[in-house]
């Protein structure tokens, strides 16, 4: 079974941070998972909700702010003088050393207008493009990346696996595995997954991994992978 360090390892440290990520990296993850966002002007930022007022002293939507402003917010609970990173940064610090999952995040249409370019843009140019997955809920976000480049790893993130062979997201949308071609892996709530949906999954070709898991004895059994904020009790 793989290991993935939830936002960085979140249990080492202040979660999605660079502080965070390194710690994550240090306990032997096969990779780290982190969530992006676009500012106001553009940049990639990393942070898993779309505010900044749980995770820093600042207030207000990232798609509103610049990175400037982003900037002048501190990590609650980071390492001194921590800030929010950009994914840059991010992909910066993980190059070489282990695998990055990147869930991109949009919650509605017309959200971060040309993140998915932006992210394929900045892969290519620090040479990352073979050391990133690429995740989401959105299946808009899945299908534009698989139109700019169509051999990125793509993985959907779910909710749960429902009877009758239907399944659902977030947005309690029904789906067949049909209409996922271009993804690779299934990455599902670890509490609603059950044995028949991963033994759906893997007569597909495809992989599951579960989230978010913070002891050993909860992961359900048959999962590829777990991604957990205590990738050291995994490992362990």
């Amino acid at each position: 079974m793989k290991v993935i360090a939830h936002r960085g390892g979140a249990s080492l440290g202040a979660e999605n941070t660079l502080g965070c990520i390194r710690k994550g990296i240090l306990s032997g993850a096969d990779a780290v998972e982190v969530d992006v966002h676009l500012s106001a002007d553009g940049e990639l930022v990393v942070c898993h909700d779309e505010t900044v007022d749980r995770t820093t002293d600042g207030h207000g939507r990232i798609e509103e702010l610049t990175l400037a402003q982003i900037r002048n917010c501190s990590v609650k609970g980071g390492d001194p003088g921590e800030k929010v990173p950009t994914l840059e940064e991010v992909v910066r610090e993980v190059k070489g050393k282990c695998i990055l999952l990147l869930e991109v995040k949009k919650s509605r249409e017309g959200q971060y207008p040309g993140i998915e370019d932006k992210i394929v843009d900045l892969l290519n140019r620090e040479g990352m493009r073979e050391q990133v997955i690429l995740q989401s809920f959105n299946d808009g976000v899945l299908e534009r990346f698989h139109t700019l480049d169509a051999d990125l790893p793509l993985e959907k993130l779910l909710i749960c696996r429902l009877p009758f062979g239907l399944a659902i997201d977030i947005r309690l949308h029904r789906f067949s595995f049909a209409d996922y071609p271009h993804v690779r892996s299934f990455n599902s709530f670890n509490a609603l997954t059950t044995r028949r949906f991963i033994r759906d999954v893997h007569a597909q070709g495809k992989t599951v991994r579960v989230w978010t898991v913070d002891k050993p004895s909860r992961v359900r059994k048959g999962a590829d992978t777990v991604v957990t904020n205590c990738p050291q009790l995994f490992l362990k």
